[in-house]
């Protein structure tokens, strides 16, 4: 891998200031910065070879078509999908879930029930409200521990031939809790329920792959990924994909069309209607690119270095409490903390001033923080670019926030 100076040298934004404070970026769980390859990738492609995809047979159109295919491919490979097709190219993890859940409408009946994790975004729980308004089904949380992570002895106590879909988070944003999303498969599967799970904060962090998973849908944004925003990505198994219906009518998801009848694209087309963010996703290959020259091994265990620093000296200071498991092997790169007495707000407006971002707030998972009767948290959520130096900043800055505030 190169070194962690060479990495930095790769992302311009890093060389910003925040008054006259070099940047800290600690919000890598809302998006990641972008490299400059990946930068350059967007310019070049509305420089040089901008044209629609798929319909064209003049040298731009082929040009862009092979481009956003192979960027396809390289996803197929980044998550071990069987097929290229199994890949749809969506906005990002909430239209995933949003596709998915609109899609399942007809598999699910009055009474049926949807379970999803207590500590979900909401993006992988208003999705399916929406189905259980449509069909009469009924939601339930899974229940977690005082950790954050999942009950398994209850999961499996709430299965039952009733659970249509189980739909829960690789990886905790607002915990960083790693969860055991394998056996939550096998144990969804074991009473005939489709799953889906939310890649959002696993895909930039370590391998994955969704055929020893088993998971019938897996979702992922390309904008946490050192991609850009408005692209990302829903893996399905072939013969779940080839039983839903369209999630949208429109150009490239058709074959035929009259007014009496229309018949549909074979996949992945038949998911995909209109004109797609072709530059996103030609850009989105060369993320994966990059993450796979610096070796997802190389980004999981720098990532891992720094959570255990900063667990480590947040922890030192006292007067914190740190959210989610203490079991630093089952936990990616989040560290989400209250300094007691403090506001979290109040404590990311002085970290800000400092030059340092973090995430303050509910993360968009307002049922959790309700589990643990906060308001919200500060969260530090790393990536390969951050530095044990940026981290002794951030500790740095804690230890006066306290002084100003308490």
């Amino acid at each position: 891998m190169k070194s962690i100076a060479e990495i930095r040298r790769d992302f311009p934004i890093l060389e910003r200031k925040i008054g006259e404070n070099p940047l800290v970026y600690f919000d890598n769980g809302a998006t990641s910065q972008k490299p400059q390859q990946v930068i350059d990738s967007i310019v070049n492609f509305y420089t040089t070879y901008n044209a629609n995809i798929h319909r064209g047979v003049h040298t731009l159109s082929q040009e862009a078509t092979n481009a956003y295919e192979e960027a396809r491919r390289k996803l197929q490979k980044h998550i071990n999908a069987a097929k290229s097709y199994e890949v749809i190219f969506t906005s990002g993890t909430t239209e995933g879930i949003n596709l998915v859940a609109t899609c399942l409408t007809p598999f699910v009946k009055k009474n049926d029930e949807i379970l999803v994790l207590t500590t979900e975004h909401h993006s992988n729980i208003v999705p399916w409200q929406f189905l259980c308004e449509r069909t009469g089904a009924i939601l339930r949380p899974i229940p977690i521990d005082e950790k954050g992570m999942i009950i398994l002895e209850d999961f499996k106590s709430i299965l039952s031939e009733r659970t249509k879909v189980v739909s829960c988070q690789h990886v905790s944003n607002a915990l960083g809790n790693v969860h055991p999303v394998k056996e939550i498969i096998t144990l969804a599967h074991s009473v005939g329920a489709v799953t889906l799970i939310d890649g959002a904060q696993s895909c930039p962090h370590f391998t994955i792959d969704v055929q020893d998973l088993d998971a019938d849908f897996y979702v992922a944004s390309g904008h946490k990924m050192y991609a850009p925003t408005g692209i990302g990505f829903l893996y399905g198994k072939e013969v779940w994909l080839e039983k839903l219906p369209p999630y949208k009518g429109g150009g490239d998801m058709i074959k035929t069309v009259c007014f009496d009848k229309t018949t549909y694209a074979d996949l992945p087309y038949k998911l995909e209607a209109g004109t797609p963010n072709i530059c996103g996703g030609i850009a989105y290959g060369v993320a994966i690119d990059y993450m796979h020259s610096l070796g997802m091994t190389n980004i999981a265990d720098h990532e891992h270095a720094l959570l255990r620093y900063a667990h480590k000296q947040i922890h030192n200071i006292g007067g914190i409490t740190i959210y989610g498991t203490n079991d630093l092997d089952h936990k990616a790169g989040v560290i989400s903390f209250n300094i007691n007495g403090a506001h979290p707000y109040d404590i990311g407006t002085l970290l800000d001033q400092m030059g340092i971002a973090v995430r303050t707030g509910h993360h968009c998972a307002q049922p959790v923080m309700d589990f643990y009767h906060i308001p919200g948290t500060v969260r530090a959520s790393f990536a390969v670019y951050n530095t044990l130096e940026e981290v002794d900043r951030l500790i740095e800055g804690i230890r006066k926030a306290i002084k100003m505030l308490l």
